[in-house]
């Protein structure tokens, strides 16, 4: 049995332009963007297969690329989208999950805050405040993970203590009374 090989059908201008915009967007859904990544590879290389489309985009199923092109053949961008699914309704659209990657993605110290990096705490706070939503640790935690996003646990100030700004490692000596930076996690997202 031959491979099924689904072919690119005529794209308008509009839709072009729209699938492009999806394809770079870092607020929509992960896999919104990756399948609309799938689709802007077809065009830019008319040669490519569905398939060979899909393993550029990320996907790790061979049989995703002609499943997602015969959809978006048939229903255009909206076909793109995932069809509801049973079971509880989620309680987070795709767009809060958006608009916290963007957040983590960030360097906090441009956004007017006095830190470097991410802690779980410092953005969950600063979700809550900008969105006025809370989210749970586990929520963001998934969210993260699923979009590739690691947390890494923060070195320790006072093992280079030399090279660190003497002032903070003594006003944190002094604050803390004991080093408990090996229990700190800090997120290095960029």
């Amino acid at each position: 049995m031959g491979k099924r090989v689904h072919h690119l059908r005529e794209v308008s201008e509009e839709e072009e332009s729209e699938l492009r915009t999806v394809a770079s967007s870092r607020t929509h859904a992960y896999r919104m963007v990756q399948r609309a990544k799938l689709v802007v590879s077809m065009l830019d290389d008319k040669t490519l297969t569905a398939t060979q489309a899909a393993q550029q985009a990320g996907f790790k199923s061979s049989n995703s690329g002609a499943c997602w092109v015969k959809r978006f053949n048939e229903a255009g961008i909206s076909g793109l989208t995932d069809k509801p699914k049973s079971g509880k309704p989620r309680i987070h659209s795709d767009e809060v999950r958006g608009q916290l990657i963007d957040l983590a993605l960030r360097k906090p110290r441009s956004l007017g805050y006095p830190f470097e990096l991410w802690t779980l705490v410092r953005l969950q706070t600063a979700f809550k405040e900008r969105q006025g939503i809370h989210l749970s640790d586990s929520t963001i935690w998934e969210w993260l993970k699923e979009e590739g996003l690691h947390w890494k646990r923060q070195q320790s100030w006072f093992r280079e203590a030399k090279k660190q700004d003497a002032a903070f490692v003594q006003k944190r000596v002094h604050h803390s009374g004991v080093c408990q930076s090996s229990t700190s996690n800090a997120c290095n997202l960029y």
